[in-house]
C-alpha cells in the first residue's frame, strides 16, 4: 500500500468518522477481481488528491461489524464520508475518469 491507507472495525471511528477530511472508504476483500482490478486506481486518486480526500480501504471478511453497520452486500462498494455521515455511495469497479467525475466535488 501506498498513499492509500488501511481501517478496521475497531479504528473505523477515529480513521474515518472523526477525520476532518472527506473519506472515501472501499470496502474490499482478497479473494475479489474487481477489488483487486479498482486497487491501484484508487492508490493514484488518493497520491493525487491527498490534501482534499483520503482514501482509506477496510477489509470486509476481517472486518464484519462495520461491513454490516453501512449493509454492505456487495464489493467494491466505496462509500465518500463527510463530516462521519454518508453522502455518496459507489458500487462496482469503475474505470478512473468515472471514480473522478464522482469525486469531483470532493477533490475540486
Amino acid at each position: 500500500m501506498g498513499a492509500t491507507k488501511s481501517t478496521t472495525d475497531a479504528t473505523f471511528e477515529a480513521d474515518v468518522l472523526k477525520n476532518p477530511k472527506p473519506v472515501l472508504v472501499d470496502f474490499w476483500a482478497e479473494w475479489c477481481g474487481p477489488c483487486r482490478a479498482v486497487a491501484p486506481i484508487l492508490e493514484e486518486i488518493a497520491a493525487e488528491h491527498a490534501d482534499k480526500i483520503e482514501v482509506i480501504k477496510l477489509n470486509t471478511d476481517e472486518n464484519p461489524a462495520t461491513s454490516a453497520k453501512y449493509g454492505i452486500t456487495g464489493i467494491p462498494t466505496m462509500n465518500v464520508y463527510v463530516n462521519g455521515e454518508v453522502v455518496k455511495t459507489l458500487v462496482g469497479a469503475l474505470p478512473k475518469p468515472k471514480l473522478v467525475r464522482e469525486l469531483d466535488q470532493f477533490i475540486a
